[in-house]
């Protein structure tokens, strides 16, 4: 996070979703699946997140969204090794991304398409077992 906060200041809703790039109800979701996620709310509800919070979110961001893990798959993995293991993996995972070759825009464009497929299918599936 490159803002002039201390590496150690809590961070609102807003700045973590912008630093991990994913939308605010994603956090909120990810929060209600992942107790591990727990944020200090003030009074009024506002949400602070603790560095180590950020880290845990950065984490299961990475396990979910490059990983392609799932969900559960990750919560499996929280309760076996523990949210410390967790916390280190996208530290060496951002060592290891940094020597890749970035992709294309049209690669983007088609990991997106394929990814909005795969998450429709999943929804047409959850219906279907309701």
């Amino acid at each position: 996070m490159t803002d002039t906060k201390s590496e150690t200041a809590f961070r609102t809703i807003s700045e973590v979703a912008q630093a991990l790039e994913v939308k605010q109800h994603v956090l909120r979701f990810w929060e209600s699946k992942f107790d591990q996620i727990q944020p200090m709310k003030r009074a009024n509800g506002r949400r602070y997140y603790r560095p180590e919070d950020v880290a845990l979110i950065s984490g299961i961001q990475h396990l979910l969204y490059e990983q392609g893990m799932t969900i559960k798959g990750v919560q499996k993995l929280i309760k076996d090794e523990g949210v410390a293991s967790l916390r280190a993996k996208p530290q060496t995972q951002q060592q290891k991304s940094s020597q890749a070759t970035p992709l294309s825009l049209e690669q983007r464009s088609q990991l997106e398409a394929a990814r909005q497929s795969l998450m429709q299918a999943r929804f047409l599936l959850a219906d279907a077992d309701a």
